[in-house]
């Protein structure tokens, strides 16, 4: 596995699916993560079954463990509001309209 992206490919992660430039190891880490983090259920026994295709166990393992942390710590930012001033979709989760009495104003 190479060493880090360059901007154009980091840019481009979101087409991770099509983009010849990703190896298919990488592209199935990708979609792996997708699911992880935007739909947990839908890690079903088909990608499962790719994923050992071209993983070992301690592979896995690592792979998931990182995911899990990766989409923890994002949704740790959102709640303490971290890193609010950048301009990056960080969930493709839908937005939640909440609003609290004890809520202060700038996060209204």
């Amino acid at each position: 596995m190479r060493q880090g992206m360059d901007d154009e490919l980091y840019n481009s992660v979101q087409n991770y699916y099509d983009n010849p430039h990703f190896t298919p190891r990488e592209r199935l880490a990708a979609e792996y993560a997708e699911r992880f983090a935007v739909d947990h259920t839908s890690v079903d026994d088909d990608l499962w079954s790719r994923l050992q295709e071209h993983y070992s166990d301690s592979e896995l393992l690592e792979l998931t463990v990182t995911i899990g942390f990766c989409v923890g710590l994002g949704r740790a930012f959102q709640v303490l509001d971290v890193a609010r001033d950048f301009d990056v979709l960080w969930s493709k989760e839908p937005k939640h309209e909440h609003t609290h009495e004890h809520e202060p104003e700038e996060r209204k």
